[in-house]
């Protein structure tokens, strides 16, 4: 699931273009440790949490899904790559880590590998492991789309090329709140 197109791949092509790989680096780390925490947390107890108050699982889905509708618009308005936006600085291992939080692929991930592999036994260690193994494989699965984005560089300063390459990754980013969004509606119905 981490080499998927989603909320992770798309910010990182996006950074590969503009910011090249080296100054990328740092959110492919970010997001990878960030899908490791996050799924050490939902192991050790944060499902249990969901289950006790579903309400707080609803926040968190209905902060990210707001957020991810916003940055798709912003992707799809943001128009040609300009050579003067790689003086912005690149989103980092901070951020990177953080935004697991507010992603809602990362959440379905994570929840369902804990469901699928853990229910019966939770053991710390063996999700620990999981986690590892999980952040070793984010690494190269991540990064290879701001390998694609570095490629894409100057193809996305070409006015038409950066309309449809923008609207794709803007409709990428909505397909993946959209099982949140139709979460959203069952639950209200």
């Amino acid at each position: 699931m981490t080499s998927t197109p989603g909320p992770n791949n798309v910010l990182v092509m996006l950074s590969g273009a503009r910011f090249g790989l080296k100054k990328t680096l740092p959110l492919i780390l970010g997001i990878a440790c960030g899908v490791a925490l996050q799924l050490i947390a939902i192991g050790m107890g944060l499902n249990q949490v969901f289950q006790w108050f579903p309400a707080l699982q609803l926040l968190f889905s209905l902060i990210g899904t707001a957020y991810l509708l916003w940055l798709a618009w912003k992707i799809a308005m943001s128009g040609p790559l300009q050579i003067t936006l790689e003086e912005k600085p690149a989103m980092g291992f901070v951020q990177g880590t953080i935004f697991q939080w507010v992603n809602p692929k990362a959440w379905v991930m994570s929840i369902s590998t804990i469901a699928t592999y853990f229910a019966v036994n939770p053991q710390f260690s063996a999700i620990v492991y999981a986690a590892l193994i999980l952040l070793l494989i984010s690494i190269p699965c991540v990064g290879i789309w701001a390998v694609a984005g570095k490629f894409l560089r100057r193809l996305l300063m070409q006015p038409k090329f950066a309309c449809i390459f923008n609207l794709s990754m803007a409709l990428t980013l909505l397909l993946a709140v959209l099982p949140a969004c139709l979460e959203f509606i069952k639950l209200q119905a």
